[in-house]
């Protein structure tokens, strides 16, 4: 019996052999660079990962296509620009194994489901296109010219264009990204959901309606600068390792960090710099000056606790806000102040989970600096009070004036290498009619003005066959989205997917009735064209623009750059009715350049401007307290805590990272840093929950989640007992994304609430 779409899409439940240990105290040091070059020698062919070293991150160089943490503006490190997980994602997308037609002649798609996300991640580099056909087994080879009027014939074959899904990962290039939602708008619709729907939508959201643009406002040398750096909801020694030298930085210079977070991760402890030979041989730094291991989602609690003391220290001694700041700049206070007396500072601290010394210990450093930085991921960005969560750190910022000045503001932490460049240049189900204008008048076709599905919006509409074409530019779809079962169905529902990737994974497992797989560059190949080989650009998590050029030959003859496979498609589905020269781009990247630059604000001399060897930095109005809010102020925002309750039986789980993996991709089977090795099917509780539930370690549990009726289940999990609140718990995502469901996301924002999903946990039978 053949396994059906949800059960191809569903992780492995098989287990590995675990093996625990005590959690690291420090991180970096020598057992990273031990990682990084065991993944390279194992991975890559030594004279690429050599070369690779050398230029992943520098100044003319490549960028690399994990993380989005910007790259010193100054000078970049001799030894490597480069952390332990960017050269673990070189290895996975730079494999020495390739994979064609030999490959998927010997498997099937229903074999290859059965293996694990590791596993299908290590099959190898796709070597050239591929196709399935409807009702067959195995992939089959076609040419680009079959698969670019392939794509065409399904798109022209729709009732209307809102039926085709254009889905967009963070890792494409500023330009490839441009040309793909100028082809969807050309094309009639404005269904363009990507990554940022399901990570930092609600960062976005809650920034532009408070400051005004949706993305942080601090620079790397803020950081450098500030007295104060709090970081909440974020592991960046797993998930942007490079960050910690700058936090290392900070303290050097007189700086505190308060890390706020569920679990005591290591990175936010102790860090041992690997680019520095006396780090590495004389110890680490220590970097958290106070850890707050807060209740899941109690950071809104948390946060007016502390808002509710300086308000009172300010009612008793004055001198504690920014009266300047908050009459010149601000709009909301008087409204903002008024609903934050009607809270009650017991409560709110007792809903966070923090204790009293603990809180004093944050307060006493919120209360007496005056440059404050907060830091944060998707800690705080998945949940249904997401943007609440972003628009209460705002307020604390506004009330001590932290805004616009050096050494403080927002940050938050973007995940995939280009996700805040694919925004900035129009991948947007919901662009602004300014945008729209500026295509029109410079294209000549009229955009829709009728908002675009986001990614819940797309799952639902594939779920329920309004949408039958989907089309993903990078990424692992099926192993991002939550509720993975409904969502598989959705895929499958779908006439045709399409899937523009470097190498396998789960969602070209998950297929419509017809499927493509795509193979492209890698970000360190060289990008061949008409006239020679091309740079591209991408834009970091502190807006700046920044060049990339590949240096290695590409691993087959038969891939194509994303923006030739963009270029092409569009030219076969809109030929002949076209107002644009699609071919003309592919030959020459700096023509696309110059269009963006027509079309995008702040992009003014783009392609001079790129030759800058750190690039540049786009306009950020409240880096210089210009807020482009409707009210022309920074607004104060009045917002209520999470109304959700558990049941004695109920904890909450968040979904989280392995130290091996970035995003979807596994890049082996440990977390080091928190001392689990050889296993993902696991579920880190806190010991007094286990004993109430009478589990001991190791042994094995099944998780349920319910929500609005409807249950949801993932079996087969060893319980880990770990340092983490009472009535929490964590889980790795895909493995866990089974439990969330499709319709609990972010009021305003629509992120999937993969940080607050309540469940039970029930020893298996």
């Amino acid at each position: 019996m053949s396994r059906s779409s949800t059960d191809k899409a569903s992780t492995s439940e098989k287990f590995t052999t675990l093996k625990i240990t005590k959690p690291a105290t420090n991180t970096g040091g020598f057992n990273a660079l031990k990682s990084a070059f065991s993944h390279a020698s194992k991975y890559m062919k030594p004279s690429q990962a050599i070369k690779i070293s050398t230029k992943i991150n520098q100044k003319g160089g490549f960028d690399c296509p994990g993380c989005a943490w910007p790259d010193p503006d100054d000078e970049r490190s001799s030894l490597g620009e480069y952390c332990e997980n960017g050269m673990k994602a070189m290895s996975e997308e730079m494999q020495k194994t390739t994979i064609g037609h030999d490959f998927f002649k010997k498997h099937s798609v229903e074999e290859l489901s059965e293996l694990s996300d590791f596993e299908i991640g290590k099959s190898g580099r796709l070597s050239e296109p591929m196709f399935l056909a409807e009702g067959a087994t195995h992939y089959e080879p076609l040419s680009w010219n079959a698969a670019f009027e392939k794509v065409g014939a399904h798109l022209n074959a729709l009732n209307n264009p809102d039926e085709a899904v254009f889905y967009t990962s963070g890792r494409t290039t500023n330009e490839a990204a441009f040309l793909y939602q100028l082809f969807a708008r050309e094309y009639g619709t404005a269904n363009l959901p990507d990554c940022s729907n399901m990570c930092h939508e609600a960062s976005g959201s809650a920034l532009s309606q408070t400051l005004g643009i949706g993305k942080g406002s601090v620079t790397l040398d803020d950081l450098y600068k500030a007295e104060l750096v709090m970081v909440i909801g974020q592991n960046p020694a797993t998930n942007h390792p490079r960050m910690l030298s700058a936090l290392e930085k900070c303290k050097n210079n007189g700086g505190k960090i308060v890390a706020i977070n569920p679990l005591p991760e290591a990175g936010l402890m102790k860090f041992t710099n690997p680019q520095s030979p006396i780090k590495m041989l004389t110890g680490g730094t220590k970097l958290a000056d106070v850890f707050v291991p807060i209740m899941i989602n109690g950071d809104v609690a948390f946060m007016k606790a502390i808002l509710l003391k300086l308000l009172e220290k300010e009612e008793q001694e004055g001198g504690v806000f920014d009266s300047t700041f908050i009459e010149t700049h601000t709009h909301g206070y008087d409204a903002f102040i008024e609903d934050l007396k009607r809270f009650n500072f017991d409560e709110c601290l007792a809903l966070s989970g923090v204790d009293r010394p603990t809180f004093d210990a944050v307060f006493e450093l919120v209360l007496n600096k005056k440059k404050i930085i907060v830091c944060w991921a998707m800690g705080l960005t998945q949940h249904e009070n997401a943007v609440d969560n972003i628009r209460e750190l705002v307020n604390m910022l506004l009330l001590k004036g932290s805004i616009g000045k050096e050494g403080a503001g927002t940050c938050p932490v973007r995940g995939h290498s280009n996700v805040q460049g694919d925004r900035t240049v129009g991948i947007w189900e919901a662009a602004p009619q300014a945008f729209l204008d500026k295509i029109e008048n410079k294209y000549g076709f009229k955009p829709t003005t009728k908002h675009g599905y986001s990614v819940i919006d797309a799952i639902k509409a594939m779920y329920e066959k309004k949408a039958k074409v989907f089309f993903g530019l990078g990424g692992n779809f099926i192993s991002a989205v939550p509720d993975t079962n409904y969502s598989a169905q959705a895929l499958a529902n779908c006439n045709l997917t399409v899937h523009v990737s470097t190498k396998l994974n789960r969602s070209h497992l998950v297929t419509g009735k017809e499927a493509l797989i795509l193979p492209c560059l890698g970000r360190a190949e060289k990008d061949y064209q008409r006239t020679g080989v091309q740079v591209q650009s991408v834009e970091n998590s502190m807006g700046v623009v920044s060049s990339t050029k590949g240096i290695l030959e590409p691993c087959s003859d038969k891939l194509l750059s994303e923006v030739a496979v963009v270029c092409n498609i569009a030219n076969a589905t809109l030929e002949g009715r076209s107002k644009i020269n699609w071919l003309a781009y592919k030959d020459d990247y700096s023509l696309v350049r110059d269009d963006i630059q027509e079309v995008v604000e702040g992009f003014q001399d783009y392609n001079k401007r790129l030759g800058q060897p750190s690039g540049f930095y786009l306009p950020n109005g409240p880096r210089v307290r210009k807020f482009n809010t409707k009210t022309g102020k920074a607004n104060f925002t009045v917002n209520k805590l999470p109304e959700w309750k558990l049941k004695a039986s109920e904890l909450v789980m968040m979904t989280i990272r392995s130290h091996d993996q970035f995003n979807t991709t596994i890049y082996g089977l440990d977390d080091r840093y928190r001392g689990i090795f050889n296993e993902r099917r696991v579920i880190l509780m806190n010991r007094e929950d286990m004993k109430a539930r009478n589990l001991e370690e190791h042994q094995v549990v099944n998780i349920k989640s319910e929500f609005k009726g409807k249950t949801r289940r993932a079996n087969n999990f060893k319980v880990v007992a770990y340092d983490i609140p009472k009535q929490c718990c964590a889980t790795y995502f895909p493995e866990a994304n089974v439990l969330v469901p499709i319709d609990n996301y972010a009021h305003t924002a629509k992120t999937p609430a993969s940080k607050s999903v309540i469940v039970t946990v029930v020893p298996s039978t």
